[in-house]
């Protein structure tokens, strides 16, 4: 399903990724690991299109990303791409109703649709019944969870999840990966960057370790 094949990219005149190549099969869990600064969070970034590789090629359900127009491009992440990022990205003025809705407000879709879908994801991530509430009363685990229905509420065929779990305690960390497990099998690719070594001790799933701009 995803294609990386020679992919190296620059910043300036640091280079970050060397010739990488690795490819993710539909309905994969992966799991992208390595230090701080090795080059996780271009691989996402390339993999999003927010990037374009120096060479190489990479490969979305056939799709070369970096030739996507722009209209393309802003329809690959609106229908095949999810992301949940460490920070969460809500919006402090709406509800959680409200965050996943708008989700589906910026694609267009209908108000008919988007009050049917949204309760069903919300009741997914175990947050039907606060869905009133507004982020700032809500705990940081609540708020991941409210991410992740954000991200998955146009069904995406892949779920990127980058470090999710890196302002989480213990407790809330099982929860969140538990619902990451719950969304790959029904279904949807996820790949999971993380520098935490207990979260992959713990899923025991295929890694992607990078190192110095390298799949090791």
């Amino acid at each position: 399903m995803i294609k990386f094949k020679h992919v190296s990219l620059s910043y300036g005149p640091e280079k970050v990724l060397h010739e990488v190549s690795f490819g993710i099969k539909q309905g994969e869990f992966v799991l992208l690991t390595g230090k701080s600064g090795a080059g996780k969070t271009s691989i996402i970034k390339l993999l999003l299109g927010a990037r374009q590789p120096d060479s190489g090629s990479i490969l979305v359900n056939d799709l070369e990303i970096s030739k996507l127009t722009t209209a393309n491009l802003q329809l690959y992440r609106r229908t095949t791409i999810g992301v949940v990022f460490q920070d969460y990205k809500l919006i402090s003025k709406r509800s959680i109703h409200e965050n996943v809705a708008f989700a589906l407000e910026v694609c267009g879709e209908s108000k008919q649709m988007i009050e049917k879908k949204v309760p069903e994801v919300l009741k997914l991530v175990g947050l039907a019944k606060i869905s009133h509430k507004f982020p700032d009363q809500i705990s940081g685990g609540e708020a991941q969870r409210v991410a992740i229905a954000r991200a998955v509420v146009h069904d995406p065929e892949v779920l990127i999840a980058d470090e999710p779990t890196g302002n989480l305690d213990q407790e809330n960390t099982a929860d969140i990966l538990n619902l990451l497990k719950t969304i790959n099998e029904r279904g949807t690719t996820v790949i999971l960057a993380t520098h935490d070594q207990q979260i992959v001790d713990s899923l025991k799933k295929r890694i992607l370790h990078v190192k110095d701009g390298k799949i090791i």
